[in-house]
């Protein structure tokens, strides 16, 4: 259950977004309401940093395989746009170059990116 077969594969059957927005469009409101309720905790937690931070947020980024569905992303963005900018950028292995970024700051092989709130 910890490791692939929680949240969506548990209540759907799949993690496939894709085939989870066909079963929405199709009328399978379980599926809609299981991914809305996905969207509600996904940004609860996007709040509950933003309190840690003060408000002070430039950016929200949305990543990793579930940030290939824009029904989704539209769904958190929904809920949260007004902390701040919200950026989906959709693909894996997201904590492994997150993890590199913050090596090649750390080693000084890079300057670290400062990025202004409008």
């Amino acid at each position: 259950m910890i490791i692939g077969n929680a949240g969506l594969a548990a209540h759907l059957g799949t993690n496939d977004l894709r085939k989870i927005e066909n079963r929405i469009i199709s009328g399978d409101t379980y599926a809609e309401l299981i991914t809305e309720a996905l969207a509600y905790q996904v940004a609860c937690e996007i709040g509950h940093r933003s309190v840690a931070l003060a408000g002070r947020v430039d950016a929200i980024i949305l990543t990793g395989g579930l940030a290939y569905s824009s029904y989704l992303c539209g769904l958190i963005e929904e809920r949260v746009s007004w902390i701040a900018k919200v950026i989906c950028l959709p693909g894996e292995d997201e904590l492994k170059a997150l993890s590199e970024g913050v090596y090649r700051v750390m080693s000084g092989v890079e300057k670290a990116n400062i990025y202004e709130h409008e």
